[in-house]
């Protein structure tokens, strides 16, 4: 749609590929939202609570416009794992997981500003992760990939290579359920192809 600009709360490349692969023109404003701000343990509640607040934060400086935030946690045993803080941190958190299943939260915060209407919702997919090899995990935690992704790895990269299968939404795993996208956008009362731009 011509009249409404479609914003992306968001630094994240992935994202944007999500969304320009879609044919979805973005217009990209990271909304530098303190995650810190945020203590939730409910790994639901917590990624649509970031979302939001990167939302709100980015909203607040368009006046016709959907605003997009995400967030993206990995929950495994009872802990919630975003970017790992170090190599370390994530060489550790990728030997815990190895062989195992994680649940891989994103949470999405779509705002409709000329409306002032806003739709938050969570989707979670299954992560089964291979049985690597200690010298394959810090290998890949050499490469950097993992210290840019919550969980430690990137499907969509290198850590492809580090799971076996997914259950459920596959681009949820990348940062942004596209399938979901396309549900908040017709709550909102548009159709996702109003937004593709022209070829």
């Amino acid at each position: 749609m011509e009249d409404l600009q479609f914003i992306l709360a968001s630094a994240s490349p992935a994202r944007r590929k999500l969304l320009t692969d879609a044919g979805i023109s973005v217009y990209v404003c990271p909304s530098n939202f303190d995650e810190d701000q945020v203590q939730l343990t409910n790994p639901a509640e917590l990624v649509k609570t970031l979302a939001k607040s990167k939302a709100d934060l980015v909203a607040a400086q368009f006046g016709k416009a959907l605003v997009l935030g995400c967030d993206s946690i990995l929950a495994f045993d009872g802990q919630i794992y975003g970017k790992p803080d170090s190599p370390e941190d994530a060489i550790a958190r990728l030997q815990t997981v190895r062989g195992q299943v994680g649940e891989l939260y994103t949470g999405h915060a779509l705002i409709d500003t000329s409306r002032q209407r806003a739709v938050v919702r969570c989707r979670v997919t299954q992560v089964y992760f291979t049985d690597v090899s200690d010298r394959q995990i810090i290998d890949y935690v050499a490469t950097g990939e993992p210290l840019r992704c919550a969980g430690a790895f990137a499907i969509d990269g290198k850590g492809s290579c580090f799971v076996e299968k997914l259950n459920g939404c596959h681009t949820n795993v990348i940062g942004l359920s596209m399938p979901l996208l396309r549900e908040l956008i017709a709550e909102l009362g548009y159709d996702i192809t109003d937004f593709w731009s022209a070829a």
